[in-house]
């Protein structure tokens, strides 16, 4: 799906010379793998508010500890023997969950984090590249 945006932006002309990052900047768009990781942020949230049906516990445990850094939403991540086990979605996103910001993750609706997201987050590039960090 990426060679098919990074071809489409391509085609237009006055874009054509500029890199891909450059073409998403001009176009206001953002990468297949920043959409991915919004999409997957925006139903960590609808989970851990109980906007869709899944019984919390079966997927995330949340942190009690008061003391924390970034939220105090924080999921705790689950330790598993095999590597395998870390790209299930659960752990993946628990580890950039705990790094969004108190601001993020106290939004009182789905489109209210959904704009916080995207102004602070996911098209900033600075705190993106955080976000990606994250195994």
């Amino acid at each position: 799906m990426e060679k098919i945006q990074r071809k489409a932006t391509k085609m237009i002309p006055e874009l054509r010379n500029l890199s891909y990052k450059r073409r998403l900047q001009q176009l206001e768009l953002i990468s297949l793998e920043q959409r991915r990781l919004r999409g997957q942020l925006i139903d960590t949230y609808k989970y851990l508010n109980g906007l869709n049906h899944v019984t919390l516990e079966a997927l995330f445990q949340r942190d009690n500890n008061v003391r924390t850094r970034n939220n105090d939403q924080k999921l705790i991540i689950r330790n598993f023997k095999t590597s395998q086990a870390m790209n299930f979605f659960p752990v993946k996103i628990a580890v950039t969950w705990n790094q969004l910001r108190e601001n993020m993750v106290s939004a009182g609706t789905v489109n209210t984090f959904k704009n916080r997201l995207d102004k602070y987050g996911i098209r900033n590039p600075q705190y993106y590249n955080v976000l990606t960090l994250c195994p």
